[in-house]
């Protein structure tokens, strides 16, 4: 059985949209499309290609799936890590609308996302990755599906943009489970969901 693993890259303040370029996603006026890009390096670059290495399969959003399947399928260098792999393996994509996918090897899950993401975790040999797709991480991330987080902190706040953890998401509680700093300072570190969190207190006992 595949884990499921979702890459996210993230702004100080929790901002996911549209980190690729300006017109990758402007829904509410969003001006700040691109912003990830000042910061990719060698060892930016690295952490891709290893876990591009680890994929069985790829999950995505409606909207990501629509700006990958305008971009990758025309780069055709086999031994790109990232093209290789998109342009080859399965590809399934969560909507409702989507009826006719132009782009080879994908899949629509149009019906109960428990029961279909459920289902490829069960049938994926590696990692079913889950790359951008915010929407559809809080989702799973909901559902109790998500395994691993893998979460790409860029050193910028943007003080607008959608937020990956939205106003009355499901308390969840993760585990760190290793991370590293890039040499521009984009902090990549790896969570494993634990389930719902534990609370306590720090207030002093009362007195005897």
């Amino acid at each position: 059985m595949g884990k499921l693993v979702s890459t996210v890259f993230v702004t100080l303040d929790g901002v996911y949209q549209a980190p690729g370029g300006p017109e990758e996603d402007t829904r509410g006026g969003f001006e700040h499309g691109g912003w990830s890009f000042p910061y990719a390096d060698d060892d930016f670059g690295k952490f891709v290609e290893e876990s591009f290495g680890r994929v069985g399969a790829f999950l995505l959003g409606r909207r990501t799936y629509d700006i990958f399947a305008s971009y990758w399928p025309k780069m055709t260098d086999p031994a790109d890590p990232v093209a290789g792999k998109l342009n080859t393996l399965p590809k399934y994509v969560a909507s409702t609308t989507l009826t006719d996918p132009e782009w080879s090897g994908t899949t629509v899950l149009g019906g109960d996302l428990a029961e279909e993401v459920t289902a490829l975790k069960e049938r994926t040999d590696g990692e079913l990755q889950v790359h951008g797709s915010g929407a559809l991480v809080g989702s799973l991330i909901d559902l109790g599906l998500l395994d691993t987080l893998h979460l790409l902190t860029f050193p910028v706040a943007l003080g607008s943009g959608l937020r990956l953890f939205r106003e009355g998401a499901v308390p969840t509680a993760f585990r760190h489970a290793g991370g590293r700093i890039t040499g521009k300072g984009v902090s990549i570190q790896t969570y494993e969901r634990e389930g719902r969190p534990s609370y306590g207190s720090f207030a002093l006992p009362e007195d005897a």
